[in-house]
């Protein structure tokens, strides 16, 4: 009967059953003594389940048995995997104490793929330095041992480390190819269950980092399906619904992709790939309240991101210039920036720089921060870094009176982002391109323009967007605002959040009054929302 269920156990892990796996390979463990193939096999059910620990375990044992066996060179590749696992898990003296175990074997294992594996900690130390030139040479060194022993495992994590040396270092094309080549490899199924799912997350994560989306969302889109082959795995759909989240955002799929970042926050807790992306979850949660003006909401969903040791910036910035925290907004912004020495992650901050410092009047250093991002954009160019350059410097030519300068960035970074098809980028830069047309004196595209944009943002339910359209039409077609001293009196008091409850209770006045004041504030201010008249209060200083 044992024998029947290890062999049964061993069917189930060729065709991913992993529960199934799981269980008859635990009973077959308990019944006689597993070799150090099914214990492999058994330490990887368990990683595909979520269940870590038992992974190590197991993994250890493999170890064991291998050196029990007298396989010092399978030993060794062990102690790469339960190293590896170590490192994911936040544990960097365990996971270099296995490796340097692994290294000592390799001295009496002769010739092996495990030199391979094991050569990989040497690209995380490059990486970790910033020298990708040197990472990008160490996986063509480890690729050449793969092709060697014919390990498709191992040929295809040095490829994906050699596209992301090459992309950080400036050389898309080759990068690109690279990626390429690396996907048939994972869709044709040529690869290990877990080395599929590393291939997959970590190549989405470097393309996301380095601004490469079109490629991100191909990717994304065939880990769904892989994820969707396997219902019963764990270890990597959290991340699979993060990526997603991210990407649908900037397609403006709003609702869908806080449907799936709540999913991955709820459902997808186990693995140590899926704790790992709980705080960019939390950021992505945080960014669609942002945008949707739900600002309780998104303060809860920043703090439980940096719980997470996610960093909500730049969103939480933004969030405070939202509010008319414009100090606070710049403070922040500003020490991100000075934390960040990677371009990449300079360059998700700097856009955000130029709109807040525009707004507090740092003229020179929204021009800096613009004009940074544009040798970003030269130095790694892709059409996402392209249409963010194009508009930050739109958008400073604009702040500077350069109309015609303006204009000509401004058309580059809307066709950028319409390409890009992503609408929320494109109705920003209408509203810009809006008020620069209306500063030239042409009316009419100015307020085409502007209808342009109200209809994206209503279409994404962009709250405080709509509200700053309404508020900037509103001026256009009034002027002055008119408000009587109680008016602003109770204006101040909205603003600052309150209900007209205690706005009544404030000013000593009824409710009713209360409410015959808003209905006169905004008919005055030409909005129709109470946001819509926070934001008119914020940005013509009535506070």
């Amino acid at each position: 009967m044992a024998a029947s269920e290890l062999s049964r156990g061993r069917q189930a892990y060729a065709e991913n059953a992993w529960s199934q796996a799981y269980k008859l390979l635990m009973c077959g463990d308990q019944e006689q003594t597993l070799t150090a193939q099914d214990l492999e096999s058994l330490a990887r059910a368990a990683y595909m389940l979520g269940r870590d620990e038992e992974y190590a375990h197991f993994l250890e044992r493999a170890y064991r048995a291998y050196l029990a066996a007298g396989d010092v060179a399978a030993a060794a590749g062990c102690t790469w995997w339960v190293g590896h696992g170590h490192l994911f898990r936040g544990e960097p003296a365990l996971a270099r104490g296995w490796f340097a175990r692994g290294r000592r074997l390799l001295e009496r294992a002769g010739d092996c793929v495990a030199r391979g594996y094991l050569a990989i900690t040497m690209l995380f130390e490059h990486s970790s330095r910033g020298d990708y030139t040197a990472a990008h040479a160490g996986a063509v060194e480890i690729a050449e041992i793969a092709e060697r022993f014919g390990d498709f495992d191992l040929l295809t994590m040095a490829m994906m480390e050699q596209a992301s040396a090459l992309l950080r270092l400036g050389r898309r094309d080759e990068g690109l190819r690279l990626v390429d080549e690396t996907m048939v490899a994972v869709s044709a199924g040529e690869l290990s269950p877990i080395v599929a799912g590393i291939v997959y997350c970590n190549t989405i994560a470097f393309c996301r980092d380095l601004y490469e989306l079109r490629t991100a969302w191909e990717w994304t889109s065939a880990l769904t399906e892989w994820c969707a082959r396997q219902p019963e795995m764990l270890a990597h759909q959290g991340v699979c619904l993060v990526h997603r989240a991210e990407l649908m955002t900037l397609a403006g799929a709003w609702p869908a992709a806080l449907d799936e970042a709540r999913r991955a926050a709820e459902r997808f807790a186990q693995g140590v790939l899926n704790r790992r992306a709980l705080g960019e979850a939390a950021y992505r949660e945080g960014e669609l309240h942002r945008l949707r003006g739900e600002v309780a909401a998104a303060e809860k969903s920043y703090q439980e991101a940096m719980r997470r040791g996610r960093e909500p910036q730049p969103g939480l910035a933004l969030l405070r210039l939202g509010q008319g925290k414009k100090v606070a907004a710049a403070a922040s912004v500003r020490r991100a920036l000075s934390e960040a020495d990677d371009w990449a992650r300079r360059a998700s901050l700097l856009p955000a720089q130029v709109e807040i410092e525009l707004a507090v009047g740092g003229r020179e250093e929204a021009r800096a921060a613009a004009s940074e991002l544009d040798d970003i954009a030269r130095e790694h160019p892709n059409e996402v870094l392209f249409a963010m350059a194009a508009k930050a410097a739109g958008a400073v030519a604009a702040a500077d009176g350069d109309a015609q300068r303006a204009l000509l960035a401004l058309r580059r970074a809307l066709h950028s982002w319409q390409q890009l098809e992503a609408p929320y980028e494109a109705a920003q830069t209408r509203v810009v391109l809006s008020v620069t047309c209306r500063s030239l004196g042409d009316m009419e595209t100015a307020d085409l323009e502007l209808a342009a944009a109200r209809e994206a943002f209503t279409w994404l339910r962009a709250g405080p967007d709509i509200a700053r359209v309404e508020a900037l039409a509103g001026r256009t077609h009034g002027g002055a605002h008119g408000l009587t001293a109680r008016e602003l009196a109770v204006l101040r008091l909205l603003a600052a959040g309150k209900s007209n409850r205690e706005i009544a209770g404030a000013l000593i006045i009824s409710e009713r009054t209360v409410a015959r004041h808003v209905q006169n504030i905004f008919a005055k201010l030409g909005v129709s929302s109470r946001t819509a008249a926070s934001v008119f209060a914020v940005e013509d200083k009535l506070l």
